[in-house]
């Protein structure tokens, strides 16, 4: 089958929606299926194509990341995707190279799937004030139904996404399909980290070595909560419980949480190590203990699994329509208030080292099934969907069982 993937941001960029569609890319080239990736590229002032990835002049758009926004109509991109010719078009994103993406299955006549990563309304705070925002939402919700509508079937990575969709007036007899995010089995994998390598991120750091470490790595945004996570450590924890707060990542609120932990007096306890590049954050994983987040905002989060493909339990903050991704004692433990949180820090932090061990092993055998293999595996029955669909109507009109 030939599959193009369009998406507005795509590798160098550090972000779920890029990590997710390479390994759907690598899964799918694995299975012997020919992929085109779509993307904008602020570094590029024409399309060109190389090793199968499309790139398309864009905008920078610094409020969003740093992401490209592409012009969503082109000739000569429409040509390249025409000569590759596509068995089905699956966007990833919304903006011009998803719009892209909903004209080209139309004018190709191509099934298009359509894969909702993102909780929208958690993000309009990027570019509404706080008086629009609620005229943003609305619009927004026409948008998302926009693409919903026109998909002939849709996924999301959690039972979230569905819910959202509902809320943005999509009704009728679309199912979604619910297909959680893949995870980098191979390259998490704490046995693949030295001592060595341990020790030296203590060291770059300056961290005790009997510290207990708790991690967060994501872009650094609003919706990502870390803010709760540095309130609830200033209420609960003490310089005398050993343990450290490590904020990997960057983002446009990254200042403004290192002046809160400063303002908390968590200077002592609370690590920022900016922007680290996808491929040396193996080493980072392996020194920690645990992996914690309070974000709501995301569906089925890649950074918190590639934590666990490391062998770090989660804390989660109680979400109810992600209440099935962490499960207490089996791969982490989920917390509902300041007080919750720290106990199960403390719990994790005083256990025999041979629970700890054995959570260890039951926390990277609950990500063992997310394989980039196995994603493929999961979307090619979509696809495989998303074609007899599409092609039902044309039988039809021809006559043709």
């Amino acid at each position: 089958m030939k599959v193009a993937l369009f998406t507005e941001t795509y590798l160098p960029h550090i972000n779920g929606v890029a990590t997710h569609v390479k390994s759907l890319k690598d899964g799918l080239e694995q299975l012997g299926h020919q992929v085109l990736i779509v993307t904008a590229d602020i570094n590029t002032h024409r399309h060109y194509l190389k090793d199968n990835i499309l790139h398309c002049p864009a905008l920078e758009m610094k409020r969003l990341y740093g992401y490209g926004l592409s012009s969503p109509v082109n000739i000569r991109r429409l040509k390249i995707i025409e000569d590759f010719n596509p068995d089905v078009i699956h966007i990833h994103n919304e903006f011009s190279i998803g719009l892209f993406g909903v004209a080209a299955s139309h004018i190709l006549r191509v099934p298009l799937i359509y894969t909702l990563h993102t909780m929208y309304d958690d993000y309009i705070y990027y570019v509404a004030p706080r008086p629009f925002v609620r005229v943003t939402r609305r619009f927004s919700h026409r948008y998302i139904k926009f693409f919903a509508e026109r998909a002939d079937c849709i996924t999301g990575p959690s039972k979230k996404c569905e819910e959202y969709l509902k809320s943005a007036g999509v009704t009728g007899a679309k199912e979604v399909y619910v297909i959680p995010n893949p995870v980098e089995l191979d390259a998490f994998s704490p046995e693949r980290v030295s001592q060595e390598d341990k020790r030296a991120f203590r060291e770059k750091y300056r961290l005790p070595e009997d510290a207990m470490l708790a991690c967060f790595v994501g872009r650094l945004g609003r919706e990502k909560s870390v803010d709760v996570l540095l309130s609830h450590w200033a209420k609960t924890i003490r310089p005398e419980d050993n343990m450290r707060l490590i904020v990997i990542g960057d983002g446009p609120a990254k200042e403004e949480l290192e002046r809160q932990a400063q303002d908390l007096g968590l200077k002592s306890m609370v690590v920022f190590t900016g922007k680290v590049d996808h491929d040396a954050l193996p080493p980072y994983l392996a020194s920690c203990n645990v992996y914690v987040t309070a974000s709501l905002s995301d569906t089925n989060s890649i950074s918190m699994k590639e934590g666990m493909a490391a062998g770090l339990p989660v804390l989660q903050l109680y979400d109810e329509l992600n209440a099935d991704q962490v499960q207490d004692g089996v791969n982490g433990f989920v917390f509902r208030s300041a007080e919750d949180f720290a106990d199960k820090l403390r719990m994790i932090r005083d256990m025999p080292q041979a629970q700890r061990d054995k959570l260890r092993r039951s926390v990277m055998e609950s990500v063992s099934k997310y394989s980039a293999a196995n994603l493929a595996k999961n979307l090619l029955a979509v696809y495989e969907k998303a074609v007899s669909t599409y092609c039902e109507p044309v039988f039809a009109r021809l006559n043709i069982k």
